[in-house]
């Protein structure tokens, strides 16, 4: 028992140490090599060199399974809702026993009962939502579909003292839309799938134990 709780002392300052990668649900993976090309022999003497040509009119658009492409994030979402119920329902009940003559129970006749009931619902609700999310970051095509659309995928990680922060974006650009300066807007991309998420000790600190997560799930109140 107590070797037992000294490898747990131990481990306590190992675990403190250990920084996580948030999960992500963008599109996997996040960076593609580029597909090997055929090698061409370099011309001899000639100003004009086969190996290193590029066509005249040819941009530089992204294209291929590797080639990175500038995505311009440009995300504004406003929502709002309101709703407003009320309902009211209300009945009476009168009864009467008549005066019969030779009847049992003659007690009970010429009672009268009464009975009334009321119930009134009012019920109201707003939620307001709004999002803004701006910035630049470069991805990588990792397919290029049958009808030539380019399923990109990317990540921005940026190390700081307190931790760690991701920028991650993945989608389904048309190459139609591709400027000439080789970039898109978020706006365009089809099955955009956008996280800024980070990691250290600010975050922890925002996170339930799983301790605590345990007993709220299995609590009846």
């Amino acid at each position: 028992m107590n070797k037992f709780l000294l490898l747990l002392m131990a481990a306590l300052p190992l675990a403190g140490c250990v920084t996580t990668t948030p999960p992500t649900a963008v599109h996997q993976p996040m960076t593609a090599r580029p597909e090997p090309r055929t090698a061409i022999a370099p011309s001899s003497g000639a100003i004009f060199s086969v190996a290193s040509a590029r066509p005249l009119f040819e941009d530089r658009r992204a294209r291929f399974v590797g080639d990175t492409l500038v995505i311009n994030i440009q995300e504004k979402v406003q929502a709002s809702k309101k709703s407003e119920n009320k309902t009211t329902r209300s009945s009476d009940v009168d009864v009467s026993v008549p005066t019969i003559v030779g009847l049992p129970f003659k007690g009970a006749q010429g009672t009268t009962l009464a009975a009334s009931g009321t119930n009134n619902f009012n019920g109201k609700g707003e939620n307001t939502s709004s999002n803004d999310f701006t910035g630049t970051l470069t991805v990588t095509v990792i397919e290029v579909y049958p009808n030539g659309n380019l399923l990109v995928s990317g990540e921005k990680q940026i190390g700081l003292k307190e931790g760690e922060e991701f920028v991650r974006f993945s989608g389904v650009v048309n190459p139609n839309t591709i400027t000439a300066a080789n970039a898109v807007t978020s706006t365009q991309v089809a099955d955009a799938r956008i996280e800024y998420k980070a990691n250290g000790f600010i975050d922890s600190a925002q996170v339930m134990g799983w301790l605590g997560r345990f007993f709220l799930t299995v609590l009846p109140f």
